[in-house]
């Protein structure tokens, strides 16, 4: 791992073998988009694959695995999450609505206290087939504790809904990462003011274009991120420098 400013340390490659370097219980908060494991969905229906991942969903080996498979390292990288995490530590994660059950059995087994399934509801979605369907305009997440029932949960006295309306990402905030599946910094906001504090060390094992760590290095956080595409790892180090 390579430290690259005073609060931010990156490494290149697969999450589960770089994760076995991070010490026991020492991060407060994982906030991550991993892969969503839908390419042989996605071709089974006959869809254009690669004018998918061009647009939609970066390649990741995880994503052609079975499922079976798939499972099974997400079992893995669940076991890790829970032996990193702190007591009282969070676990916030998007994933496609086909695998959230999954995704909270598995959480559980290994030892993660399920919270909630929110949605992020993006206000100008992509109307891909208008006049065919409904507009795919919600993308769900999980949120999880480690060993504890309650955690950091900065509300400021006022509720806080687990349905988040934001619109999807600027052409002039993608333009700076380029990723398929880059999330809006200002959503990674709302997750990192309300589930960490000041100092707390937030893990994305999947950082893409490192826009997780750049809202990290604006909020005085601590940033540890991991990348296995070489593309976008750089373009991850550059911009977490450059806090943009």
């Amino acid at each position: 791992m390579i430290q690259i400013t005073d609060n931010s340390t990156i490494a290149k490659g697969d999450c589960l073998t770089l994760i076995k370097s991070i010490p026991d219980h020492s991060i407060d908060l994982i906030l991550t988009d991993p892969p969503y494991n839908l390419g042989n969905f996605m071709h089974k229906r006959g869809t254009n694959i690669k004018g998918m991942r061009n647009n939609h969903f970066a390649y990741s080996g995880w994503d052609n695995l079975s499922f079976e498979e798939w499972s099974n390292v997400m079992k893995l990288f669940l076991q890790e999450c829970n032996r990193v995490l702190k007591t009282k530590g969070s676990l916030l994660m998007f994933m496609s609505i086909l695998k959230v059950e999954t995704i909270i059995k598995l959480a559980t087994h290994a030892g993660l206290y399920y919270k909630t399934v929110g949605a992020w509801h993006k206000t100008n979605p992509m109307p891909r087939n208008m006049n065919l369907h409904f507009i795919n305009s919600i993308e769900p997440w999980l949120y999880f504790i480690n060993d504890s029932k309650t955690g950091v949960f900065n509300n400021q006295g006022k509720p806080i809904h687990d349905f988040i309306e934001t619109s999807t990402i600027s052409y002039s905030e993608h333009k700076l990462g380029n990723h398929p599946t880059q999330k809006p910094k200002k959503i990674l906001q709302h997750f990192i003011e309300i589930l960490s504090n000041k100092n707390d060390v937030v893990f994305d094992p999947f950082m893409g274009s490192g826009s997780t760590g750049v809202v990290c290095e604006q909020l005085d956080r601590k940033f540890i991120g991991f990348e296995l595409n070489d593309e976008y790892y750089n373009i991850a180090c550059q911009r977490i420098i450059k806090k943009e």
